[in-house]
C-alpha cells in the first residue's frame, strides 16, 4: 500500500510517520514545507491514500493562511486528478482539519475553504474524503513556544523554566495525538463509515489552569514523591506527554537513602490512594521490623539474598516461619494482628522490596513494637 503523508515533518505527522513505520507492507512517501507541488504531484500518483496533515497556523500575515492552507489542498486535488487519469485511481484522502473552521477568524475561514475543495473533489471526482475537525491535539514531540500550551508547559516545567497562565479558567479541549493516530489508522484499515466528518475521541475537556496545576505537580513528585493518578484517561495522556520533554540530563533523579546499622532504607513512590513503594537491605544476621499494624499491610520481596519471617498473632500467640530467597520470587503479605520481622539468614546482603497499602503517616503510624519471638 502506498501512503503519503503531507506535513511529514509536523507533530501528528511525525508521530503517525513513527505508528506507520512498525507496520510491513507499507511505501510510505512524506511532502514537506517547502518542496515543490510537483513532488506533491509525483507522490500522489498512483498512492492508495492520503494523509492531508499539511497547514499553516502562524503566517507572517493573514494571506499566508490562503497560502499555506487552502492553496496547498487545492494542490492535492489537482494531484488526484492528474493520478487518476494517469493510474485509473484516486487515492482516499483524509484531511486534518480544525475545530476552528466554524470559526470567523483568517484561520478558520481558509480551514473551512480548503474543506470545500476537497468536498468539491468528492461529489465531482468521486474521491472518498474524511476530515477529522480536531480541536487541540498534544502528545510527544509537540512544539513548544509555539501554538499548544501543553507542550510549552511541559517543556518549560521540566526545566524549571516558569509558565504564564493569564487566566486559569480558559478552557480547553483536547485530544491526544495517539488517539488522533488510532482514529487515522483505523480510516487505513476500512472503517471508513458513511459519515465525512470523522470524530477522534476520547475529547478532554478542562481548563489551562487544570493543565499547569498538573504539570506542575509531575515536576513536585520528584521532591515529594507523591504521583498523581497517572494510570488511566487524561492525567495518564498529559503524565506521558510531560515526562517526553524531559532533557536526557533529567531522566535520573535521586531519592533519599536512609541508614544505620542494619542497612539502608530507600522510599521510592508514593501514591493517593494506593500506597507506597520502597525497598530496604539488612546485613547478613540483622532483624528488621519487630512490630504489628491495626489496618495496615504490606508486601514484601525478596529480591537478593535469603530470608527469614517470623509472625505471631498478638492475641493467641499462634506463630509461623517461612523462608524465600532472590532465587525464587515470592511475595509475602503481612497481616493485621500479627507481629512480623524479617532477618537476614544468608551470607550476602538482603534486598527487599516494600509495598504498603498507605503512605506512612507519622502522626498515625500504626506501627507498635512487638516482636515476634523472645531473641
Amino acid at each position: 500500500m502506498k501512503i503519503v503523508i503531507t506535513g511529514a515533518d509536523g507533530f501528528i505527522g511525525r508521530n503517525l510517520r513513527q505508528h506507520l513505520a512498525e507496520r510491513t507492507g507499507l511505501e510510505i512517501t512524506g511532502f514537506v514545507r517547502g518542496q515543490p507541488t510537483g513532488d506533491l504531484a509525483r507522490a500522489v500518483a498512483g498512492a492508495d491514500f492520503v494523509f492531508h496533515l499539511a497547514g499553516v497556523n502562524r503566517p507572517v500575515t493573514d494571506d499566508g493562511f490562503v497560502t499555506g492552507n487552502v492553496g496547498l489542498t487545492e494542490a492535492l486535488c489537482d494531484a488526484w486528478r492528474r493520478s487518476l487519469e494517469a493510474t485509473g485511481k484516486g487515492p482516499c484522502i483524509v484531511y486534518a482539519s480544525s475545530t476552528q473552521a466554524g470559526s470567523d477568524n483568517p484561520y478558520g475561514r481558509s480551514k473551512r475553504a480548503a474543506e470545500q475543495r476537497l468536498l468539491e473533489l468528492q461529489s465531482q471526482a468521486g474521491c472518498v474524503v474524511r476530515i477529522c475537525r480536531l480541536p487541540n491535539v498534544f502528545g510527544k514531540w509537540a512544539r513548544p513556544n509555539y501554538n499548544s500550551a501543553v507542550a510549552t508547559f511541559c517543556h518549560n516545567v521540566s526545566r524549571d523554566l516558569p509558565i504564564e497562565v493569564r487566566d486559569a479558567n480558559t478552557p480547553l479541549t483536547l485530544v491526544h495525538v495517539d488517539d488522533v493516530v488510532a482514529r487515522f489508522l483505523a480510516l487505513l484499515e476500512g472503517e471508513v463509515g458513511s459519515d465525512v466528518y470523522a470524530t477522534v475521541e476520547p475529547e478532554y475537556r478542562t481548563t489551562v489552569g487544570e493543565v499547569a496545576d498538573l504539570v506542575r505537580a509531575f515536576r513536585s513528585s520528584r521532591d515529594t514523591l507523591v504521583t498523581e493518578r497517572v494510570g488511566s484517561g487524561f492525567v495518564r495522556a498529559l503524565y506521558a506527554t510531560y515526562v517526553s520533554y524531559l532533557p536526557p540530563e533529567r531522566f535520573a533523579y535521586e531519592v533519599p537513602q536512609h541508614g544505620d546499622s542494619r542497612g539502608v532504607f530507600v522510599e521510592m513512590l508514593k501514591t493517593r490512594d494506593s500506597g507506597q513503594f520502597s525497598f530496604f537491605t539488612a546485613h547478613p544476621g540483622v532483624t528488621r521490623g519487630g512490630h504489628y499494624h491495626h489496618a495496615k499491610t504490606e508486601k514484601f520481596l525478596v529480591i537478593h539474598g535469603e530470608a527469614r519471617f517470623r509472625f505471631r498473632h498478638v492475641q493467641s500467640g499462634e506463630c509461623h516461619e517461612l523462608h524465600t530467597s532472590g532465587a525464587k520470587p515470592t511475595v509475602v503479605e503481612t497481616a493485621p494482628g500479627w507481629t512480623h520481622d524479617i532477618t537476614n539468614v544468608g551470607p550476602d546482603e538482603l534486598v527487599v522490596m516494600l509495598w504498603a497499602n498507605e503512605v506512612f503517616d507519622r502522626t498515625r503510624p500504626d506501627t507498635y513494637s512487638s516482636p515476634p519471638q523472645a531473641q
